[in-house]
C-alpha cells in the first residue's frame, strides 16, 4: 500500500536527507520519495505497524507528522 505522510520541520536537503534515512531504517518500506517542495514522504509498505515504525523514525529525527 502506498502511504502519503506530511512532515512539518523540512526546510532544507539536510532535512530531507535525515528524513529519507530514517524512512530507509525502517524494515518493510520501499519506493521512498522524500519532497521538500511538498513536506511529504511517500512509500510502499504492506504492514500497517511499519506506518507507525515510520512515523516514529522521522519523529526521532525531530520532525512532526501532520
Amino acid at each position: 500500500m502506498e502511504t502519503i505522510l506530511k512532515v512539518e520541520g523540512m526546510t532544507c536537503g539536510h532535512c530531507k536527507a535525515a528524513v529519507m534515512k530514517a524512512v530507509e531504517g525502517v524494515s518493510g518500506t520501499n519506493n521512498i520519495i522524500v519532497s521538500l517542495e511538498n513536506k511529504e514522504v511517500t512509500f510502499n509498505t504492506s504492514n500497517a505497524e511499519t506506518v507507525e515504525k515510520v512515523k516514529e523514525a522521522i519523529e526521532d529525527q525531530g520532525y512532526d507528522i501532520v
